[in-house]
């Protein structure tokens, strides 16, 4: 059976009011005497007093909650910003609670709803698909909410994006600086954010040397490895005069890496390969991968220190969208066209 603070008081002699300001701090404010606090905390020690806070929530209106909801928790890219999230708000005294949508809407909606009824007093959320307007409707309610990796151009709401732009235009430069002209290009989801400024980043690094893009070198529909997998196997087997490939997230790398492998060629020897994110093990793969590397803890901390802003001042932020620099690591996966 539970102890409760009726308990306490009983115990130690005391209002239950009286127990419940001691055990909160706030004896001083109501002029309880340092003794009577002390007793008051020794003894439910004593008795393993430990206190509701769902009560607590109730009574000071207010749960201590931020819900946040990634992608896939799978993905090292998407947990880092979940655990700097987690760190942050919990610098501030906050829980978190983290959901993983599956990469889905539906999911991403359900979770949410769920956060919600759990009162949560801000949300963090990296979208997986191309609307927002329950997102929007949540912003417009008064919840702080910051969407973080995969934003919206259109949106009004706070974002905290990499500078996908200019990340996929360095990368595809690097590319045509060793010499490469045909170069597949593993998309994530066509209409995201991300997806969409890498394609900006890309047009912009082949413009820069007189080429066009030609979208039949340009294939996938998710930032998953089978999409990888599936969009590399398509490309080499009607332009099999690639001589490289541009993933736009590290799982189409990997499930390209397997593709090439089982279609007996070798990176980088026969094929070279640049991805988009970086992984805390591409320096110890059997071919270290050249990324463009984001700055995952300045996006979870960025997107923490603006709900945390939010929550002291009751205030939104006047910048609504915040950029990240990106750097490019230059590894082993990336050799000389062949002529």
């Amino acid at each position: 059976m539970s102890v409760t603070l009726q308990d306490v008081a009983d115990a130690a002699g005391v209002s239950v009011s009286v127990a419940s300001r001691s055990l909160n701090g706030r004896a001083r404010e109501y002029r309880i005497s340092v003794e009577t606090e002390k007793a008051v905390k020794k003894t439910a020690a004593k008795l393993g007093f430990r206190p509701s806070q769902v009560a607590r929530s109730l009574r000071l209106k207010r749960s201590g909650l931020v819900g946040v909801v990634v992608p896939d928790l799978s993905n090292p890219f998407f947990a880092s910003i979940a655990r700097e999230v987690t760190l942050a708000a919990e610098h501030d005294g906050y829980s978190v609670i983290v959901a993983d949508s599956r990469e889905t809407t539906a999911n991403e909606e359900k979770l949410i709803e769920q956060l919600l009824g759990r009162q949560i007093e801000a949300l963090v959320v990296c979208p997986v698909g191309r609307q927002h307007d329950h997102l929007a409707a949540i912003d417009a309610s008064g919840l702080p909410v910051v969407l973080v990796d995969r934003g919206f151009a259109k949106s009004k709401l706070v974002q905290v994006t990499s500078d996908h732009r200019c990340g996929a235009q360095r990368a595809t430069e690097l590319l045509l600086d060793h010499g490469h002209r045909s170069i597949g290009v593993l998309q994530g989801l066509p209409g995201t954010l991300p997806n969409d400024q890498r394609i900006e980043g890309l047009r912009a690094g082949l413009a820069k040397h007189d080429i066009e893009l030609d979208s039949s070198m340009v294939a996938g529909d998710s930032f998953s490895e089978h999409s990888g997998y599936e969009s590399a196997r398509q490309l080499l087997s009607t332009h099999p005069n690639i001589t490289a490939f541009f993933a736009f997230s590290t799982p189409n790398a990997l499930g390209a890496l397997r593709a090439v492998s089982e279609m007996g060629l070798r990176v980088p020897e026969d094929l070279s390969i640049v991805t988009f994110d970086d992984i805390p093990f591409a320096d110890f793969m059997s071919v270290p991968l050249t990324t463009v590397a984001q700055d995952v803890p300045a996006l979870g901390r960025t997107a923490a220190e603006l709900i945390s802003k939010q929550l002291r001042t009751g205030k939104r932020p006047r910048t609504k969208k915040h950029s990240i620099e990106v750097h490019l690591v230059n590894r082993d996966s990336i050799r000389e066209a062949k002529q």
